[in-house]
């Protein structure tokens, strides 16, 4: 098998007719996916949004799809900072039902008792009924094109008006050096709420190319969190769509801590009026990691609000990225959009390239972005050091305390907490 956009269309063309879903739309996307290319790649084109971030390395890297695992699935799961609360699994980017715990036997079968009421939420596959969406541009997203031609599995969760799903979990984990595209569907009726977090890891040098789309209804109430703790030969690439109808609220958290390259990108549209976007991430980077948070967030109905807060932890030659655009459109007066992205650089060799952009039509908004790049502060690091403080322990103060704004933006105490874990087992690691 080729590598490079080459491989990727040699087994679309080879597995094409066993895919599920409409073939046309595949068809659509590996033509857009065959024009433009893997961007930075050898034959890709120059794609603006893919200006800082280069998938070079990933073209250049041969995936086996048919490889037989390396790792047991068991043992990866078993070292993840899990939850109490039900979970969806998917190894190698197919479900396992086995592993996915406390859902409804009669919507997955295999997955073992339900603790949670049949109605709180309701899960399917995307092999069964290969609902692609109506959100997504394979046509402008390369990375979107890759998983609309290859897609072959992934979840699609629905909650019902009024109810309260708490928290559900979606974990996807690797085992072989392979590629994978899951595609997920996340829909809550009206007044609805929900509590996702999802976790990305495993073992081995592969690609997680995930594709998800939004909806939130009128009133509804979304928080979604992320967990990158990928391999350090892994890619990551994770492309999030999600639109807001009035009154409603997505609320997402993304901690990117793992792969060799990670790029975390979200569509947000507030379509309704009175709808509310908040996407908040931070980024803990060491060695020569890449992690590059792109969003963006289009202002289409009046008095909606947008929040963004990216921190950037760099250490070693690590090299950060974030992309920030707010979009107003003529008739979305009163609103209110913020956006900002703060990076700590623990190396004179760490980088950090920073976009924020707004673009505005309307003329009754309030909008501002900044971004702001700094060390260590010396005067603080010699306070702690003085009061004999360990230095090693002062650096984790500092940049703990650097992060408390991103993660304050996580409300619910229980996945704070968690997060928080993450953070401290991260740091260890680092000062290790």
């Amino acid at each position: 098998m080729s590598t490079g956009a080459a491989g990727f269309l040699e087994r679309y063309d080879s597995v094409l007719n066993a895919l599920p879903g409409d073939s046309a739309l595949r068809a659509a996307a590996a033509d857009a996916f065959r024009t433009v290319g893997l961007p930075g790649g050898t034959r890709g084109r120059p794609i603006e949004a893919w200006k800082y971030t280069s998938l070079r390395a990933l073209a250049e890297t041969k995936f086996h799809r048919d490889a037989a695992p390396r790792h047991e699935a068991e043992t990866i799961l078993a070292n993840l900072p899990l939850l109490d609360a039900p979970r969806i699994v998917f190894v190698d980017g197919v479900l396992r039902a086995d592993l996915s715990v406390m859902l409804a036997p009669s919507v997955m079968p295999g997955a073992g008792p339900a603790s949670t009421p049949s109605s709180a939420f309701s899960v399917a596959r995307f092999a069964d009924q290969a609902d692609f969406g109506t959100l997504t541009w394979p046509d402008r997203e390369p990375m979107v094109a890759l998983n609309t031609m290859l897609a072959e599995d992934g979840a699609i969760l629905h909650v019902p008006a009024g109810h309260d799903a708490g928290i559900v979990q979606l974990i996807s984990i690797a085992t072989s050096d392979a590629d994978f595209h899951p595609r997920h569907t996340i829909r809550l009726g009206e007044n609805a709420r929900l509590a996702l977090v999802e976790i990305a890891a495993g073992q081995g040098a592969y690609l997680l190319n995930t594709v998800a789309e939004i909806h939130v209804a009128d009133g509804a109430a979304l928080t979604h969190v992320r967990l990158q703790n990928e391999a350090a030969m892994a890619f990551h690439v994770s492309t999030t769509y999600a639109d807001v109808q009035a009154g409603g609220t997505y609320d997402s958290f993304t901690l990117n801590i793992g792969a060799r390259l990670c790029r975390t990108e979200v569509h947000a549209q507030l379509s309704g009026a009175g709808a509310a976007a908040h996407l908040n991430a931070a980024q803990l980077l060491v060695g020569s990691q890449h992690g590059d948070f792109t969003s963006v967030v289009s202002h289409t109905a009046p008095n909606c609000q947008s929040r963004q807060t990216v921190k950037n932890v760099l250490a070693g030659r690590s090299r950060g990225v974030f992309q920030g655009r707010i979009e107003v459109a003529r008739g979305a007066q009163k609103t209110d959009g913020y956006q900002m992205n703060q990076a700590l650089l623990l190396s004179p060799h760490a980088e950090i390239d920073t976009k924020p952009e707004l673009e505005i039509f309307a003329d009754d908004v309030k909008c501002s972005h900044g971004a702001t790049v700094g060390e260590l502060d010396a005067d603080q690091m010699f306070y702690l050091r003085s009061r004999g403080v360990p230095e090693a322990e002062a650096r984790a103060i500092l940049v703990r305390a650097f992060l408390t704004e991103a993660l304050d933006a996580v409300t619910d105490e229980t996945i704070r907490a968690w997060l928080e874990n993450a953070v401290a087992g991260w740091w260890e690691k680092l000062a290790a």
